[in-house]
């Protein structure tokens, strides 16, 4: 039984594609989303577990299998929606390998170093280039998933701050490019508790893990999800090129060790 139904507001005639929507900040997009009233297109390249979440997330949600760093899966991809659908009104580029670490540089693997950046750079600039004609047609707008890696690190995480800055400095390249028919935006998260509800109630985290972050907290999926639909709506109507980093306070915070 999965846990991530929710109630779906009327349908609002606006289609987003979420990648990496089959688990994490990706579902809870997609979910948040979904309550708004959009369609939403879950895109992942694991069939089985987006196909599951995309019925229990009702009639708004639709699968559709994808591997990000792939231009012939991309453009089919987008093109299946397009058929399904016949509009596009919103990108999320979630869809990334999230685990930052790696061995150390002198024994990092080049192969692992490109499929890092394949999937968490090259992928958004892929679906940017075959999504822009619809959602310029739409003046719809696109939200980078990236990371407050991309402006501090812990050891051994290089091909993943890499791809994350990367992403920061696509966003606002894009937002140039694309403007003003379509608005371009990212968000940054810190550490956000992106596992199942059944995980989080089996293995909760601790009241240090909380208590270190300014606001007294991790974050939440739902944190994540409710920055990005207010920089899909209208209301955001004169935000583009822009960073927002979402991590509680932990970017601010002067750490020394003893």
């Amino acid at each position: 039984m999965l846990s991530w139904e929710t109630d779906a507001a009327p349908n609002n005639g606006r289609v987003a594609l979420v990648t990496g929507a089959a688990r994490g900040i990706g579902l809870g997009i997609s979910a948040w989303l979904i309550a708004e009233g959009w369609q939403v297109v879950l895109a992942d390249i694991d069939r089985e577990r987006g196909s599951k979440v995309a019925r229990a997330l009702g009639n708004n949600a639709w699968f559709v299998a994808m591997d990000v760093s792939q231009e012939e899966l991309v453009s089919l991809g987008v093109a299946e929606v397009l058929g399904q659908f016949g509009r596009l009104d919103a990108l999320v580029c979630n869809a990334a390998i999230a685990d930052p670490h790696t061995p150390p540089v002198e024994e990092l693997d080049l192969r692992r170093w490109k499929r890092m950046l394949d999937v968490n750079l090259t992928g958004p600039m892929l679906l940017a280039k075959y999504c822009a004609p619809y959602l310029r047609g739409h003046r719809g707008a696109i939200v980078n998933i990236a990371s407050t890696r991309a402006s501090q690190s812990e050891a051994d995480c290089e091909a993943y701050a890499a791809s994350k800055g990367g992403l920061v400095a696509l966003t606002h390249a894009l937002a140039v490019s694309l403007g003003p028919e379509v608005r371009v935006n990212c968000v940054s998260p810190g550490w956000i508790d992106a596992r199942d509800p059944s995980q989080q109630r089996l293995a909760p985290l601790s009241v240090f893990d909380h208590a270190q972050h300014p606001v007294g907290r991790v974050g939440t999926v739902e944190d994540v999800a409710a920055l990005v639909a207010w920089l899909l709506s209208d209301s955001a109507g004169f935000v583009t090129g822009q960073q927002y980093v979402i991590d509680g306070g932990m970017s601010r915070k002067m750490i020394y060790q003893d």
